[in-house]
């Protein structure tokens, strides 16, 4: 769950200089912080499981381990079973990790070092081994250990980070814990949230540990969470007196023969989002398809560029990519969408297109969005699939740089960047696995689209397509499952949550007695 998560987002170095802040500025001793940080993680675990009688705990040489070492004393202050491995000698450890050491040891919590083949007898495992420092690959016994938790089958909370997980990043350098619940604190670490980090993560809590506002105030964050509860309040409620003219012309281009079902769920997701007319220029095999599914949508069979130009003229936005395909008919299609002017939506094989033509700067002069997943991010930047998720922050970026306007990059943790205006990237936190399914990207290219000519920005109409998106997908799992998912459910779920903003009465409300 992430409704009780921060909105900012920080690097491991911005949560050191945090944690340095908080000690300088607010007179917090670091050992307070640090029974502050074990107080938390051990309540947390006490409440996801209830019932146990023993611990079993890895901690490492630094604050990460020291967190550890406080988990451990108040196990043993509460009676469990406490078995403690470590794998930096308890004598040489420093500061107030030495401090958590001998608080711990004078409860009677007894250390031994870890071996290959040592036994793991707790009923929760506690993983304090490398918390945020790490910046290198996982090396020897810690890769060991980190195996050997993984391979136990028993549940792990992960204290502040899975170790071996990258907190800038969300990859595993090497390898990592996969927790069940990890426990993180003062500030939110963008790696958690993207990449392949939430399947390390399993459920995440932060804790800010008391540290006040204005510290963070110090430190501005890498980076902003968004999700739908906190971007809704955007949606503006319609007036009285509203018409269709006033919500935009949407132009859907694509469906190349044999592809219509992308370029038809595209304009269904674009009604759905509330603009006011949508078309579709596709291969003249699809039209009745079209018409049949989506009767609300104009429908337009076109051969040629000169086909399109007066379906062109009359859209105030361009959506062009669903089904499209790469042959001549589709290169004929970009060309002269990318010769309107009109503000775009650029996905699928528009981008492919664009990434093997080398039309990047034909691009930047036009307003648009561009939705890669990381595979199309790939090939507009000339690198591998590998490349982008090593570090996706740094991929949006350099989309940015390279393209200019909106780019949103799909996938866990899903990505936007907005330009100049507003450098900060934004993540939002929202989605389920089952949207991994062919079609999720049509239909979120049609809500980008739609909101696009309803006179949002780029950015706004990225971040809001985002995270409309995830939460239709939230709600469409509840009756369909991850499995049997389908990007028509999540078309599906639409008006149940954009009803709320619509400003009828309480009575109408309850009576369904809206106008058509």
């Amino acid at each position: 769950m992430t409704d009780s998560l921060p909105v900012r987002l920080y690097r491991a170095d911005q949560v050191r200089q945090l944690d340095r802040l908080a000690i300088e500025t607010m007179g917090i001793a670091g050992f307070e912080l640090m029974m502050r940080a074990g107080r938390s993680a051990f309540r947390h675990l006490l409440r996801r499981w209830p019932g146990i009688g023993s611990l079993t705990l890895f901690c490492g040489g630094g604050n990460n381990g020291g967190d550890g070492y406080v988990i451990a004393g108040l196990a043993k202050k509460r009676g469990m079973n406490v078995q403690l491995y470590w794998l930096s000698a308890p004598e040489t450890l420093k500061g107030e990790a030495a401090q958590a050491r001998d608080w711990a040891a004078s409860l009677g919590v007894a250390f031994q070092p870890w071996r290959s083949g040592c036994p793991i007898d707790g009923d929760v495992l506690v993983d304090a081994l490398l918390g945020t420092g790490l910046n290198s690959r996982v090396r020897g016994l810690y890769g060991e250990v980190i195996g050997a938790i993984n391979a136990s089958g028993r549940p792990v909370v992960a204290v502040d980070m899975p170790s071996g997980l990258s907190s800038d990043t969300g990859m595993p350098l090497g390898c990592a814990v996969q927790a069940e619940l990890t426990v993180t604190f003062i500030g939110l670490k963008q790696g958690l949230l993207t990449g392949v980090g939430p399947d390390y993560v399993g459920t995440l809590v932060f804790d800010d540990l008391g540290v006040a506002p204005e510290v963070y105030g110090a430190v501005p964050p890498a980076c902003r969470r968004v999700d739908w509860r906190q971007v809704a309040g955007l949606i503006a409620p319609r007036p009285p007196c509203a018409h269709k003219g006033q919500f935009g012309r949407v132009l859907i281009v694509g469906g190349d023969e044999g592809m219509g079902g992308a370029a038809i769920m595209a304009a269904e997701a674009a009604a759905r989002t509330g603009a006011g007319l949508i078309s579709v220029a596709t291969h003249r095999t699809h039209v009745p398809a079209v018409l049949v599914r989506c009767p609300e949508v104009m429908a337009r069979g076109v051969r040629t560029r000169h086909d399109l130009w007066p379906m062109l003229g009359r859209a105030d936005v361009v959506v062009i990519g669903p089904g499209l395909g790469t042959g001549a008919w589709s290169q004929q299609m970009l060309q002269a969408v990318l010769e309107s002017g009109k503000p775009l939506v650029l996905d699928a094989d528009a981008l492919n297109l664009i990434a093997a033509q080398g039309l990047a700067e034909l691009v930047r002069a036009r307003e648009h969005v561009m939705t890669p997943h990381p595979g199309e991010a790939a090939r507009l930047l000339g690198s591998s699939v590998a490349d982008i998720q090593a570090d996706r922050f740094a991929a949006v970026a350099k989309l940015q740089q390279a393209y200019g306007g909106a780019i949103l990059l799909k996938g866990a943790g899903t990505l936007i960047s907005g330009g100049e205006a507003d450098p900060l990237l934004t993540l939002a936190s929202v989605g389920n696995p089952g949207m991994a399914t062919g079609g999720m990207g049509d239909v979120l290219s049609g809500m980008v689209g739609a909101l696009l000519a309803q006179s949002y920005s780029a950015r706004q109409a990225a971040e809001l397509a985002a995270c409309l998106h995830g939460e239709a997908a939230r709600v469409a799992a509840w009756s369909k499952g991850y499995v049997s998912l389908l990007p028509t459910d999540v078309v599906a779920a639409l008006p149940s949550l954009l009803k709320d903003r619509d400003p009828m009465s309480s009575f109408e409300k309850q009576q369904g007695n809206l106008h058509a």
